[in-house]
C-alpha cells in the first residue's frame, strides 16, 4: 500500500499539470485571436486610407470627375482611423487599471 500512494499522487500532479497546460493554451487561443482582431482592424483602416488616397489622386487628375466618390471614400478613412483610435485608447485604460490593481 505504501508504493501506491506516491504513485497516486505522481498521477494527480501530472493531472493538475495537463489541467494547467490546457487552460494556459485556452488564454492563450484567446489573446491569438484579440492579437489578430487588432492586426484586421489596422490592415483594414490603412486599406481605406490607401483607397482615400487613390481617389483622392484620381480626382486630381480628372480621371473620376464625382466628388462624391472622393468624399466617400475620406470619410470610410477618417471613420476607421477615428474608431481604431478609440479602441486603442480603451486597450490603454484597460492596461493602465490593470497596472494599478494591487494583488
Amino acid at each position: 500500500m505504501s508504493l501506491v500512494a506516491p504513485i497516486n499522487r505522481i498521477q494527480k500532479l501530472e493531472a493538475g499539470y495537463q489541467a494547467a497546460a490546457v487552460t494556459e493554451k485556452k488564454e492563450s487561443g484567446a489573446f491569438e485571436a484579440l492579437y489578430q482582431s487588432a492586426i484586421g482592424l489596422l490592415e483594414e483602416t490603412n486599406r481605406y486610407s490607401h483607397e482615400a488616397q487613390e481617389a483622392q489622386m484620381s480626382y486630381m487628375l480628372g480621371l473620376n470627375d464625382n466628388p462624391l466618390d472622393l468624399l466617400a471614400a475620406q470619410n470610410k478613412a477618417s471613420l476607421s482611423l477615428q474608431y481604431t483610435v478609440a479602441v486603442r485608447n480603451g486597450v490603454l485604460e484597460a492596461y493602465k487599471e490593470l497596472m494599478q490593481m494591487q494583488f
